[in-house]
């Protein structure tokens, strides 16, 4: 199945000790995912051959080959079969609009100002509301869940919905309510757009395991120096993210500077608000010193090459980014400017984009691909010590690809096998938290003909606006 490259062992730090074995006996396990070959994306280490993977009130607590680990006598535990497929850390979209499946292809083919201020602006006035924004939310999570994504980054209006649909779906998901300083769905008054920020941190803010509140400012364009810097005091205050488009296009950067004679990163620099909490997306046109700033400072980039090419936006320099040592993190952005939320699609266009930029075929090799995905997703969410990767003590987030396609066989590079031979179609499984969201491609707790005659609806109306 698997043609090793390498004769060098997996680090025996992941193998259990008889003193593991010993203390394994004693932790009630739940679920057990066997054979397979593992990604455990922890640095340095080679593929896990035939593992094993013991799962305990939703953490992983032992993961090695399966002829060095046992399972516990007496253990009452689901057991996932992985023989003839790969295993390995959920996938991580640093960036999306979730709800903006309902808007899929409706407005293609134009650039982002007149995308944004002539199509989408005008229908989110229109059809945005909670029931618009929770359906089309729940389909994001059917269609995130079915591609492999187990954790997400949000920003939009009216994100109780999305908020609720993540938690319904069992998704993981840093979910940020949106600021902008125009009338806004369910915030017709921009200057109560800080207030009600802060009531949808107050009210999700320790409500669920899987979802952690936030707020996402829209662009140093489109919101105003008091806005930027109240929502980041706001964030500061409850120790969360704030999210932000940066850089997205020439005209952006181009009006920032006319407006505050400065480059968008000095502006948000001078604003006092680069630090490792701050979690920028695009961040196209950027100067070599913007870059080597946002490094300096540990502000967090999320890279999304699919939207940005639609758009005709530009290409980020991903390459350098990465050399000065920032965490990049790889998101889908919105299904109206994408059109899906497959990250795994996601990961070949941004290796291939990165090499065809830099003319440079060894630029954005597969593994640290995969690792924007995963590990540097976590890391610029600031969730590395919880997520990114198959480790002793991090929550059991984790998918199953079956390797059983004309398409990803034979296997000599799984790294490479995932990163340009994979879709989402191709996930089996998947793993939210311990609970399985999704079996031998079946979801276990979403009613996806419900969730698609629901956007069946919503879209007909939609249909009727043009």
């Amino acid at each position: 199945m698997f043609e090793k490259q390498s004769a060098r062992p997996a680090c025996s730090a992941i193998c259990a000790s008889n003193a593991g074995r010993e203390n394994q006996d004693r932790i009630p396990i739940d679920l057990v995912v066997d054979g397979g070959v593992a990604l455990t994306m922890v640095e340095d280490q080679e593929p896990v051959m035939n593992s094993r993977i013991l799962v305990s009130n939703g953490r992983i607590v032992a993961i090695g080959r399966k002829r060095d680990l046992t399972i516990p006598n007496g253990a009452s535990y689901e057991l996932l079969d992985a023989t003839d497929c790969l295993v390995m850390p959920g996938l991580i979209n640093a960036h999306a609009h979730t709800a903006m499946t309902i808007f899929r292809g409706v407005s293609d083919d134009l650039p982002l100002k007149r995308w944004l201020f002539e199509k989408i602006f005008p229908l989110e006035k229109e059809f945005l509301s909670s029931d618009t924004v929770y359906w089309g939310a729940l389909l994001g999570c059917l269609e995130m869940i079915s591609s492999g994504t187990t954790c997400f980054a949000d920003g939009y209006f009216l994100q109780d919905q999305t908020a609720m649909a993540a938690d319904a779906a069992g998704l993981r998901g840093i979910i940020a309510q949106g600021i902008i300083d125009f009338p806004a769905p369910g915030v017709p008054d921009p200057k109560e757009n800080i207030a009600v920020g802060q009531r949808f941190i107050q009210r999700w803010k320790g409500k669920s395991e899987l979802i952690t509140p936030g707020l996402f400012c829209h662009s140093p364009l489109t919101c105003s120096e008091k806005t930027m810097s109240d929502a980041w005091d706001l964030s500061s205050e409850h120790h969360l993210p704030l999210q932000m488009h940066l850089s997205e296009t020439r005209e952006e950067v181009e009006a920032i500077l006319s407006n505050t004679k400065k480059r968008p990163v000095d502006y948000l620099e001078g604003l006092g608000l680069l630090t490792d909490q701050l979690v920028v997306s695009h961040a196209i046109h950027l100067s070599h010193e913007e870059i080597v700033l946002l490094a300096k400072r540990g502000v967090g980039v999320v890279h999304v090459p699919e939207s940005n090419m639609k758009l005709g936006s530009g290409v980020a320099n991903i390459s350098r980014m990465l050399s000065c040592g920032m965490d990049v993190g790889l998101g889908t952005d919105g299904c109206s400017s994408n059109n899906n939320l497959d990250l795994l699609c996601e990961m070949d266009s941004a290796a291939k984009l990165s090499k065809v930029f830099e003319r440079n075929p060894a630029n954005m090799k597969a593994r640290e691909t995969l690792k924007m995905a995963t590990l540097g997703g976590a890391s610029v969410l600031g969730l590395k010590n919880e997520i990114g990767s198959l480790e002793k003590g991090k929550m059991a987030d984790m998918i199953v690809i079956d390797l059983k396609r004309p398409h990803l066989w034979p296997v000599y590079n799984p790294f490479s096998t995932v990163v340009y031979s994979a879709n989402g179609s191709d996930v089996r499984d998947v793993i939210v938290n311990g609970r399985i969201l999704m079996k031998n491609r079946n979801f276990m707790n979403l009613d996806s003909n419900e969730i698609m005659c629901r956007v069946r609806e919503i879209s007909r109306r939609i249909a009727r606006f043009f």
